[in-house]
């Protein structure tokens, strides 16, 4: 008997007394557990659920559709997304056109990091990008990501303590299984030829890279964005800009 996960997720018209508690008799009834539950973002409510037999969760959204006092908005296979909503009580916010960048701003860190442990988990081949201005966490939300998945991460490139651009790595830092993290304005503005040779070692390697200012990046190298799977946009404020011309000139101003 093979167990699978579901998530369900719902809208509150009105929010009477005993309402999740008729819901949740009714999954009892028809014996599917409830692993976590969690308002979403006002008046939503998200569940994780989990079953041996997918057609009670079929049956499950057909009597749900009687019920005047709610709207189910999601019935699926839970995405890391949705596993998130529920952990921390809201959605992540994504672009509506480029489906495959995410933002954040800077009192959302904890849900930052929780999301970059969780794709840091996966194995194999992944390009992260991440956006944001000086000191807004970006390297330290990444170390913190690495942590939240047990992964040990190497700096190819970075600006943390002091611009650094390796020309080498011992054996063990090239393991696959570390986090790789690049920094696109030094590995481009900075990269010598022994550097730029390590960087195209890294990206051939079916591991996670982290590359901070990825326009940059892109701008002055051959890879482009087809090369990323996710990007991330962190700011302090939602309408912050993100502006490279404001800092790229100091990373290159003692050449």
């Amino acid at each position: 008997m093979e167990y699978k996960q579901w998530y369900m997720e719902y809208k509150i018209h009105k929010n009477r007394p005993g309402l999740l508690g008729d819901i949740a008799s009714m999954l009892g009834m028809l014996e599917v557990n409830i692993l976590t539950i969690n308002g979403v973002e006002g008046k939503t409510r998200g569940m994780l659920l989990e079953t041996s037999d997918d057609e009670k969760i079929m049956l499950m959204g057909e009597m749900l559709k009687k019920v005047d006092n709610i709207t189910v908005t999601a019935l699926r296979t839970p995405r890391l997304v949705d596993r998130l909503a529920v952990r921390h009580g809201r959605y992540i916010d994504r672009d509506s056109d480029d489906r495959k960048t995410f933002r954040f701003t800077r009192d959302e860190l904890g849900l930052l990091v929780d999301f970059l442990g969780e794709l840091f988990k996966r194995e194999g081949n992944q390009v992260i990008g991440l956006r944001g201005m000086p000191r807004v966490g970006k390297t330290e939300s990444i170390i913190a990501g690495s942590v939240c998945a047990m992964k040990r991460w190497t700096f190819v490139s970075s600006t943390l303590l002091r611009q650094t651009v390796r020309s080498q790595l011992a054996e063990d830092e090239m393991n696959p299984h570390n986090v790789f993290i690049i920094d696109g304005i030094v590995s481009t503005i900075r990269s010598n030829e022994k550097h730029y040779n390590l960087l195209q070692n890294v990206m051939g390697m079916a591991s996670t890279k982290v590359i901070e200012h990825p326009d940059i990046f892109v701008r002055e190298s051959e890879y482009t964005f087809d090369d990323f799977d996710i990007i991330i946009e962190l700011r302090n404020a939602p309408n912050e800009e993100i502006l490279y011309e404001s800092f790229t000139t100091s990373y290159s101003e003692d050449l």
